[in-house]
């Protein structure tokens, strides 16, 4: 026989499904074998072995069993825990989405009623500015046609500076020539039309197309003249009471002004 340890498998039966079985030792239930040599016999002598099975360890025990359990508790706990926070997640980002949406949609509504009330009040400004542009052609209505029977200049004079009032607040606009813009020279000669007198249509012109009288002697429905005879850059017409009526400037159109604060170069009389 030789020197060398003998080593037997030992099975034993599958135990019951319900138990675990947890072996200390070399894994799958083998036996660890210790073989022990004499060291004081004969060289000859029969080796002695011995074989020690190590035994199986279980879960039987109720201690073990409730700890596998409240771990497979905790572990269910903590699934519905991180279910119920990604419900949480998704329901947080719906409310954002739904609060973004209802400011918008505010937004939107809000802007359609500023719109809403600008139009009105555009659409109030027009009515205004035509039921005042249908007074005033209503009322050039009345003097557009040449007086009749007319004899003296001051009933001519009256019909020019009613004309010439009818169109106070109108905007000057050079070239411009009525209902409602004017420059200087346009707006004296419609007032002369009023009456039949043709006037030239450029102010150097007029400042020369009646007969010239002193600034001291003028007389409601005179000419005035700004620049010398011939040459005049701007005419107007004397309202009386030291006043006279233009079509000034773009700054301000047709206005009444004192004669003393811008003193006319001359004057001359038509009617």
């Amino acid at each position: 026989m030789s020197h060398t340890a003998h080593i037997r498998s030992h099975r034993k039966p599958r135990r019951s499904s319900s138990k675990l079985a947890l072996r200390a030792g070399v894994a799958g239930g083998v036996l660890s074998t210790i073989a022990v040599a004499g060291s004081a016999g004969p060289a000859n002598a029969e080796p002695v072995t011995e074989t020690i099975e190590m035994p199986a360890l279980t879960i039987d025990s109720p201690e073990l069993a409730d700890a596998v359990a409240l771990s497979a508790e905790a572990t269910q706990q903590a699934a519905l825990a991180l279910d119920l926070r990604t419900q949480e997640n998704a329901a947080a980002v719906k409310a954002a989405k739904a609060a973004k949406k209802a400011k918008a949609e505010a937004e939107r509504k809000a802007e359609a009623e500023r719109k809403a009330e600008e139009a009105q009040e555009a659409e109030e400004t027009a009515r205004a500015a035509a039921e005042e542009r249908s007074s005033r052609s209503s009322e050039r209505t009345t003097l557009s046609a040449p007086s009749q029977g007319v004899s003296n200049a001051s009933g001519s004079a009256a019909t020019v500076v009613a004309f010439l009032k009818a169109q106070l607040g109108d905007a000057y606009v050079m070239g411009a020539t009525g209902p409602n813009s004017w420059d200087c020279s346009s707006l004296v000669q419609a007032a002369f039309r009023q009456v039949g007198i043709d006037l030239p249509r450029v102010s150097q012109d007029q400042s020369v197309a009646g007969t010239q009288v002193s600034l001291g002697n003028l007389q409601v429905g005179d000419i005035l003249y700004w620049g010398g005879a011939g040459s005049a850059y701007h005419t107007g017409v004397y309202i009386g009471d030291g006043k006279y009526l233009d079509a000034a400037n773009p700054g301000k159109g047709v206005v009444i002004q004192e004669l003393s604060g811008y003193p006319a170069s001359g004057a001359v009389r038509v009617l």
